[in-house]
């Protein structure tokens, strides 16, 4: 099978680079410009090439000609219902710096994600200029919208993806199917979790979380906390017998009585990262990296789809 390499933009804590990995990709570096997810990602993968700084500052013509998929998840706070929703009259629009990095290191692939208000209407023009931007660098590309629910994750999280490709290579790409299998519900996926210390209501939990979680939501440095979002996510969270209002340090023991909280494991466990995956610095600041994260799932979907287009291209 072909190896191909890629580049991750605003890697965070891994959630996309984690499943381009499983997809087959291998990373030549990851640019982040976050401390303490730089130090999630060299605790989990100490031979990754992680780059910690500014992406305005990063240059990526070192790697023209060696990178096949450049890849990354941008700050949603531009595009994000729960914000003003500027678009590209905010300081923390960051598409240009991708655009211009795809443009240096010239990838036969791109892949970028946001959130499902980046497909809004008042949006339009902007996503249609960024297609345009990409049809002059020679790129035919589509944004879609996708559920993490339809890929196996056990959480309600719509996410924006553009994927563009070269043009003599974008026939050879398919979009994902759904996988068709439903999600654990939140009381199946954290069940272990939940009785690890001996709780024993944790059946009767379990038979009350039975549905998918709400969207995670991880903040910005200036908003934002461990808590699991604004009230209507927390009422979401109370009708599955989960006190959102904040984290706890560890599972809930014999004699609780109450709803639990989440540790950060089972936050992680939600966003889709696997069981081992380990999050640097203390609990508001691990929660926000998973809030933020992209669910490797998710990726290694898209990634795998976007690596079948590349090696069809390559037997050509």
């Amino acid at each position: 099978m072909a190896t191909f390499k890629s580049l991750e933009i605003c890697a965070g804590s891994g959630g996309q680079a984690l499943g381009l990995e499983q997809a087959g990709f291998e990373h030549v570096a990851l640019v982040e410009i976050e401390h303490v997810a730089c130090q999630t990602l060299r605790t989990n993968r100490p031979h990754w090439n992680v780059i910690e700084g500014d992406l305005r500052y990063f240059r990526a013509t070192e790697f023209k000609g060696a990178v096949d998929l450049l890849a990354g998840g941008v700050p949603c706070p531009p595009f994000s219902v729960a914000g003003k929703q500027l678009g590209d009259l905010d300081e923390r629009d960051l598409f240009p710096e991708a655009l211009r990095i795809a443009s240096e290191c010239d990838p036969k692939a791109i892949m970028l994600e946001n959130v499902r208000g980046l497909l809004d209407p008042k949006f339009e023009v902007y996503r249609l200029q960024m297609l345009e931007e990409l049809d002059s660098m020679s790129y035919m590309g589509e944004w879609r919208l996708f559920n993490a629910s339809d890929f196996g994750v056990s959480q309600i999280r719509p996410r924006a993806i553009l994927v563009a490709l070269k043009k003599n290579g974008w026939n050879n790409f398919s979009w994902p199917e759904k996988s068709g299998i439903p999600p654990p519900t939140v009381g199946e996926l954290l069940f272990e979790e939940m009785a690890e210390l001996g709780w024993e209501r944790v059946n009767e939990w379990k038979n009350k979380a039975q549905r998918i979680a709400p969207t995670l939501v991880g903040g910005s440095k200036k908003h934002g906390g461990p808590d699991l979002g604004p009230t209507r996510a927390k009422k979401a969270w109370g009708d599955l017998g989960v006190d959102g209002h904040g984290l706890a340090d560890r599972a809930p023991i014999n004699g609780f009585s109450g709803k639990p909280r989440l540790t950060v494991q089972m936050a992680a466990l939600i966003q889709g990262f696997p069981k081992d995956w380990q999050f640097a610095g203390k609990k508001t600041s691990a929660y926000r990296q998973i809030g933020n994260a992209f669910p490797p799932a998710v990726a290694a979907a898209i990634g795998k789809s976007i690596f079948n287009a590349l090696e069809h291209g390559k037997s050509k």
